[in-house]
């Protein structure tokens, strides 16, 4: 069945653009930066986050494909946890010239709703800010920039909207439907 696929995308070209999130009351939400680079906990991250709103793109890599992603200079991922589960995540890819695209950023969906995302994408722009500062081969992050679809999930971009994301482009097609990939049936009931 085909669909109309909406693509939005978002950019900050300044730290001063970012508008904090206040962090979430009642619970001990901490954001931290998965420091050892892990395919498996990557695509575990990937699959969880993303496996109700139509993240796919990803799953046909193999090992070797996820684990270059995941050493590549620069790339980063920070990870919120609630009371020591992983709630969600944002990943870097860095790019040339100062450039850093946020290119994965979600919650599980037990997580969903409680305040954690608009923390979460708070902290990990102020990340990609500061990237050239854990890798100094980097020249200092000029622009911060992701897209979001129609198919993520509804409070997607608002939240990019209220931490100062600007819109620069919009791409419209007609895209196939396919269906979510899991992680399992049944486990957001």
């Amino acid at each position: 069945m085909s669909i109309t696929l909406t693509t939005w995308s978002l950019e900050q070209t300044s730290p001063d653009d970012l508008r904090p999130a206040r962090a979430p009351e009642g619970g001990d939400v901490v954001v931290r930066r998965a420091e050892v680079p892990s395919a498996e906990f990557s695509r575990f991250l990937y699959t969880a986050v993303g496996g109700d709103i139509h993240w796919a793109d990803r799953l046909p890599l193999t090992y070797k494909q996820w684990k270059e992603i995941a050493e590549k200079p620069g790339a980063e991922v920070w990870v919120a946890y609630d009371r020591g589960t992983p709630a969600g995540y944002v990943e870097f890819d860095p790019q040339e010239d100062g450039v850093v695209e946020i290119v994965y950023f979600g919650l599980i969906p037990a997580f969903r709703g409680r305040g954690i995302g608009g923390h979460l994408l708070t902290e990990g722009v102020r990340r990609a800010w500061d990237l050239a500062e854990r890798w100094p081969d980097r020249e200092p992050t000029k622009r911060v920039w992701l897209h979001t679809c129609s198919l993520d999930g509804p409070h997607a971009m608002a939240n990019y909207e209220r931490r100062g994301f600007r819109l620069f482009d919009t791409k419209v097609e007609t895209a196939e439907e396919g269906g979510t990939p899991g992680p399992w049936p049944g486990a957001h009931a």
